[in-house]
């Protein structure tokens, strides 16, 4: 019998700061492929064509005011805001911790204050427009892809170096 690995616990870096007992919740990048669907002659059905990577986002929630985040608004660069994300997952039969981290840059995109009411929470919601994502699992790169740089590597293999090398990159 095995148990999934559940989140028990986690963390949020931005810019080198540390957001520790200040960020409630994360939604990380969803990761999705724009595809096309495609028949041609001689074929009984459509496939989907595979166009790349689709636009990557990451939504988080802190508990109150931020005000590194109003720092970090209308950053000029498309990668001009580093987040990180620390997670320790953990299976319950085994009771093996795996470290997963999740490194992005980009910029925010939104930032929503909430509603100011005296006695009530103040939860402070940020959605971030991303031009690079990197997953590592226990200190290993699972997954980088880097918008800006025509890079996408999934365990280890580069599936844009042909792609790079074709259009003289």
């Amino acid at each position: 019998m095995a148990l999934p690995r559940k989140l028990k616990n986690f963390n949020l870096f931005g810019d080198g700061h540390n957001f520790m007992g200040q960020c409630n919740e994360v939604v990380l990048p969803k990761l999705t492929r724009k595809m096309e669907e495609h028949r041609g002659g001689g074929m009984n059905g459509p496939v989907d064509v595979d166009l790349g990577q689709e636009k990557l986002e990451m939504e988080h929630t802190y508990g109150g005011l931020m005000r590194e985040i109003y720092e970090q608004y209308g950053a000029t660069r498309a990668d001009g805001v580093m987040l990180r994300f620390a997670g320790a997952y953990q299976r319950d039969d085994t009771d093996v911790v795996d470290a997963v981290e999740v490194i992005v840059r980009g910029r925010h995109s939104e930032i929503d204050p909430g509603t100011a009411k005296a006695g009530d929470d103040t939860e402070f919601k940020v959605t971030s427009t991303l031009s690079y994502y990197k997953l590592v699992i226990n200190n290993e790169v699972v997954i980088e892809i880097d918008l800006l740089n025509f890079i996408e590597k999934v365990g280890g293999v580069d599936r844009l170096a042909d792609q790079r090398s074709a259009i003289g990159l």
